[in-house]
């Protein structure tokens, strides 16, 4: 796909990604459309911008799905940034400890193909080694707008080099078991995730509530208004007491005086006031 994207196609494309999931590509990111969708677009023998709009309007699911799959940034590693996980099991946890909650439900929001997920049920076994009887029943959901993402996630089978990424190797031997070609999540910390397909502009109140939500290093990719709307949303979902976990370079816009501000080892976190 080598094709010229005309300024107007360009921006078909850009107003149809951010209706369809909330992307927002910026000024003059044609390249990004002919890299990422150079391999899709070759195989449905689609040689234009125009034809592939002229097909999404149509309505090809199949073909709408794989465009938002191929455009979403999976960017994602074991424990990335490692304080929001420390925050998680020496504050987070502890306070659900201390106020007796038996049965803590947390979100993974845009979990990609599951690092994150896991990585919150690994601090969570850890924890209730510490403290058997802490929790009865801890769940997670993780949700991803990509299909693709989700299925691998759900096999919770990742290869050496994957593994490599941000996993010490004290917890690699603890948490995974050979499998196949490479190591599986095991048992005790996989069923405690369970992964549903989520576009984050939708209504998610049928989630029910949560204790705490992480929703980190997505934010930035929607505009202003969809980002105040999303993390609104999330302010409802969260139970009184409920903590929110956003990337580095994110902050609850439009909804910073309903959270108390808090801060570990220069990260920021949020507390449902």
């Amino acid at each position: 796909m080598s094709f010229k994207i005309s300024a107007a196609e360009y921006q078909e494309f850009h107003d149809y990604l951010e209706d369809s999931c909330g992307i927002v590509l910026g000024p003059n990111r044609q390249y990004l459309i002919t890299s990422r969708l150079h391999t899709l677009l070759r195989h449905a023998a689609i040689d234009t911008v125009a034809h592939l709009m002229e097909r999404l309007r149509s309505g090809d699911s199949r073909l709408r799905v794989e465009v938002i799959d191929a455009m979403t940034t999976n960017e994602t590693s074991w424990f990335r940034d490692t304080v929001p996980f420390e925050v998680l099991d020496h504050v987070i946890l502890e306070d659900l400890y201390s106020r007796k909650v038996q049965d803590p439900t947390l979100w993974s929001a845009a979990c990609s193909s599951g690092q994150e997920a896991y990585s919150i049920s690994m601090v969570i076994e850890e924890f209730m080694t510490r403290r058997p009887m802490a929790f009865r029943n801890a769940s997670i959901l993780a949700t991803d707008i990509s299909t693709k993402m989700l299925d691998q996630a759900r096999s919770a089978t990742y290869g050496s080099a994957q593994l490599d990424r941000g996993l010490t190797v004290k917890r690699r031997m603890l948490h995974f078991e050979p499998f196949e070609t490479g190591y599986r999540v095991k048992d005790k910390v996989r069923n405690r995730v369970r992964f549903r397909e989520l576009n984050l502009q939708q209504e998610f109140a049928t989630l029910g509530k949560f204790d705490c939500i992480f929703c980190r290093n997505v934010l930035i990719y929607f505009s202003t208004t969809a980002r105040a709307a999303i993390v609104e949303r999330f302010w409802n979902a969260l139970k009184p007491g409920g903590y929110l976990l956003l990337g580095g370079a994110e902050s609850p816009i439009g909804s910073h005086t309903r959270f108390q501000s808090m801060i570990e080892n220069k990260y920021l976190y949020y507390k449902k006031k």
